[in-house]
């Protein structure tokens, strides 16, 4: 099994584009494996040393379905140790009340299981009102991303998110 598990839940196929854009580009897919939520389980989650999850938010700041289906097989996981990054996809012209709604939401999900949660994001650079991801500190709780509006950012955007990731996930 590959070292990083990268796990993700999309509604338009942004948010697969871009795991699968962070496994061609940025790691091997003998060294990272992608996972959709809505076909996974915590037996597949828990036979990886690292992990990478994304989301989108989608409506006015929820999760998508497949992410909201998951959050019970989350109690499953041991996270004991193991280094968790987030990256979350929004809308920050669109929906600037409830921009990575979801990113903030699942962080904290996954902060009250014990994760080791890694890979903040400086808010610089973004122009919204109100996130749950933000927090608080000129950080976001994982790299966002804005599709919609900034297109242009993303690929320089994961290139120095990975290599600020890429030590914690290849040391598990």
């Amino acid at each position: 099994m590959q070292q990083i598990g990268l796990f993700f839940a999309t509604d338009t196929g942004t948010t697969e584009t871009i795991a699968q854009r962070i496994q061609h580009h940025h790691f091997s897919p003998d060294t990272l494996a992608l996972h959709p939520f809505d076909e996974s389980d915590a037996a597949l989650i828990d036979s990886h040393r690292a992990l990478i999850f994304g989301t989108p938010t989608v409506g006015y700041g929820d999760y998508p379905y497949a992410l909201e289906r998951f959050l019970d097989q989350l109690d499953a996981v041991d996270f004991n140790d193991r280094p968790v990054a987030l990256f979350g996809l929004g809308d920050q012209l669109g929906y600037p009340d409830v921009f990575v709604d979801a990113l903030g939401m699942f962080h904290a999900e996954l902060a009250a299981r014990g994760a080791r949660l890694i890979g903040y994001w400086p808010t610089e650079g973004y122009d919204y009102e109100a996130s749950k991801a933000d927090l608080s500190d000129g950080q976001f709780c994982g790299l966002v991303l804005d599709e919609d509006n900034q297109p242009g950012l993303t690929e320089a955007r994961l290139a120095r998110w990975i290599e600020q990731i890429r030590p914690a996930l290849s040391a598990a």
